[in-house]
């Protein structure tokens, strides 16, 4: 028998049934009326060409067939109840989160005190990030992009200024904090993926006319503790360097020239946007971004011979 010819609503009528045994009771049950249920109950007859329940001495009972469906239509109907309910879980137990090495620092710690226990793997973002958020490879992306393409979803997560880290005890500090004893220093560079076609995505930071005789390194960490051994200096967004002070030697300097703000975002691909734990994860991630957005505003930095430095 063809599935689509049958009102799948009489499964609903023929488990009650089943269950109750009884016409009237099985109409209370569902909401129908005894003539309705009766109706239901011959059409039943025909789809399965059986009586399926009988009178006897002491009210309906069923046949052996009404037996075998009463076995197996409780779990069947279940199935197709939890799938139209969407009992998918809202909090995720694992997460994949591609992102510059500086916004782990920035990201990972406030996630993991709001979530405990989400397992969450970092990936620097790479050449097929985008592809890999719409397969679902990695479940979202952290960093610079101006618009999402068509497919994919994006929020701001907040704005951020650049700052030049310093030794804590670098000549430079001592002295009047110029543009031209800014590119007079020596300064490390963190290289980004040159094959990447998403280079909008992740935080490239500007070249700021700095000299070329300057240091490459693969991640930014590294560039960090050799900046806090050396008279290196290292450009890295403002959340980064404060986090930087805090584990390491190092003071975060204010540029010495205005510079446009950029804006760090949250993409991820649409086929995931109404998905419970994804937008619960999302949720989970602007909320740890968002609780210390204020933490370092401009009205804390210390003067120090004309250079503008957070305390470490």
């Amino acid at each position: 028998m063809n599935l689509a010819s049958i009102d799948l609503n009489l499964l609903v009528a023929l488990e009650a049934l089943l269950e109750c045994r009884n016409i009237t009771h099985a109409g209370h049950c569902i909401g129908k009326s005894q003539p309705a249920m009766s109706r239901a109950l011959s059409t039943l007859r025909g789809i399965f060409n059986d009586d399926l329940l009988v009178r006897a001495s002491r009210g309906f009972v069923l046949t052996s067939q009404g037996e075998r469906l009463a076995q197996m239509l409780p779990s069947a109907l279940n199935t197709i109840r939890n799938m139209v309910n969407s009992t998918t879980r809202e909090r995720r137990s694992k997460a994949t989160v591609a992102m510059p090495d500086h916004q782990t620092l920035v990201l990972l710690p406030p996630l993991m005190q709001r979530a405990p226990d989400l397992e969450i793997v970092s990936h620097s973002l790479f050449k097929g990030t985008l592809r890999a958020l719409e397969e679902g490879d990695i479940d979202l992306a952290v960093g610079q992009i101006v618009s999402a393409p068509p497919g994919y979803l994006r929020r701001s997560l907040y704005t951020d200024h650049f700052a030049c880290l310093l030794r804590h005890d670098h000549p430079a500090l001592a002295r009047e904090w110029t543009m031209e004893s800014f590119l007079a220093l020596r300064h490390a560079a963190v290289s980004s993926d040159p094959g990447s076609q998403v280079g909008q995505i992740y935080d490239e930071l500007p070249e700021l006319g700095l000299p070329d005789r300057r240091m490459r390194f693969s991640n930014v960490l590294t560039a960090a503790m050799v900046a806090a051994t050396s008279d290196l200096a290292l450009v890295v967004p403002r959340r980064a360097a404060m986090r930087f002070c805090a584990m390491l030697p190092l003071t975060a300097v204010d540029l010495p020239m205005k510079m446009k703000p950029y804006e760090v975002v949250l993409i991820w691909h649409g086929r995931w946007h109404r998905d419970l734990e994804h937008k619960w994860l999302r949720g989970e991630i602007v909320a740890a971004l968002t609780a210390g957005s204020g933490a370092h505003k401009h009205e804390g930095l210390q003067q120090n011979d004309g250079v503008a430095a957070y305390p470490v």
